[in-house]
């Protein structure tokens, strides 16, 4: 059990590192008026979880631990909902509520698109 949760820890760990990478190449080649990082991290999550969760329920054979340590571990830090709810909440303050209502619109109906891209894809696999 104990090494169950190190290696949940550890997956987790590499997501988390892996969204911060994303997010600060994003922000480098930006003018940070958009959080274009972590809208990138939360679609590009959506259709690598969409995909992972057809190869997982019968065309891959992986073990049920290593399924969690991805989808839980590494998928569940590599997309964080909270940061979009955060970044919107900034922008709103900020009196930038159009954009806000952008973020929430774009980041929610292309997360679906690519959540279902991402099922297509595993399926025609």
């Amino acid at each position: 059990m104990i090494q169950k949760i190190g290696l949940l820890a550890l997956s987790g760990a590499v997501g988390t590192l892996s969204r911060y990478g994303l997010v600060q190449v994003f922000e480098r080649f930006t003018n940070g008026n958009f959080p274009w990082g972590t809208f990138t991290v939360n679609i590009l999550g959506c259709a690598i979880a969409g995909f992972l969760w057809v190869m997982f329920d019968g065309k891959w054979d992986i073990s049920a631990d290593t399924k969690i340590f991805i989808l839980v571990g590494f998928m569940g830090a590599f997309t964080t909902f909270s940061s979009l709810i955060l970044e919107t909440t900034k922008l709103a303050n900020g009196a930038q509520i159009s954009k806000a209502l952008l973020n929430i619109l774009l980041q929610n109906s292309l997360g679906y698109a690519a959540m279902f891209g991402g099922i297509f894809l595993a399926k025609t696999l």
